[in-house]
């Protein structure tokens, strides 16, 4: 009678106790056994990697620098200038000092590499270019749409506030009206007179 009341109010006896707390050490167990879940409600962990890891956008402000730089005039002069001195030093200088003879193997190479470069920076730059036309051409569209809506709402309550002017009454109208009224009151202000005379 006693663990019964004692149940009713969340109470158990000490036997039981240690019953529920072995249990729950059992059910700790079996969890801690089992494989885990992937929880979908968090992010996942980003695994060490061996690979080098970069800013892909620190990298991209770069190569648009780079890919800006080759595009210009004062790129063009100094390389012109480095190929100028190159092909002067190795045709001039003692042949002792020459690092690249007369076929010019050396420069050669460094002006493929220099290309082979330049030329994947340019289009990094180019999609990341497009990428931001892209964006502010679906906000243009999206700007245009608002406005197109704006327009179109503000042409419906125009012709409704024309609509409703139609029905309003204008100083002209109510003038009109009453000049009416007050030739209808002559008139029989007038006739009575008449009715009156025949009547005597």
């Amino acid at each position: 009678m006693g663990t019964d009341r004692g149940r009713d109010f969340g109470l158990t006896p000490r036997g039981e106790r240690g019953e529920s707390k072995d249990r729950a050490k059992e059910r700790a167990k079996a969890q801690s056994a089992a494989p885990q879940r992937v929880r979908l409600d968090q992010p996942r962990v980003k695994r060490r990697s061996w690979l080098p890891t970069y800013d892909p956008e620190a990298f991209g402000h770069a190569s648009e620098r780079i890919a800006r730089f080759l595009g210009t005039g004062r790129f063009i002069v100094w390389m012109t200038i480095v190929i100028i001195l190159w092909v002067v030093w190795n045709t001039s200088a003692p042949p002792h000092l020459r690092w690249d003879t007369y076929p010019f193997i050396f420069l050669t190479l460094m002006l493929s590499l220099q290309a082979s470069y330049a030329a994947p920076l340019i289009l990094l730059a180019q999609n990341r270019q497009d990428d931001r036309d892209r964006v502010n051409l679906e906000q243009d569209r999206k700007q245009n749409e608002r406005s197109i809506a704006d327009t179109e709402y503000l042409t419906r309550e125009i012709a409704a506030l024309r609509m409703g002017l139609g029905e309003v009454a204008t100083r002209d109208w109510i003038r009109s009206e009453f000049q009416d009224l007050v030739k209808e009151l002559e008139q029989r202000r007038i006739f009575p007179e008449e009715s009156e005379e025949r009547d005597r």
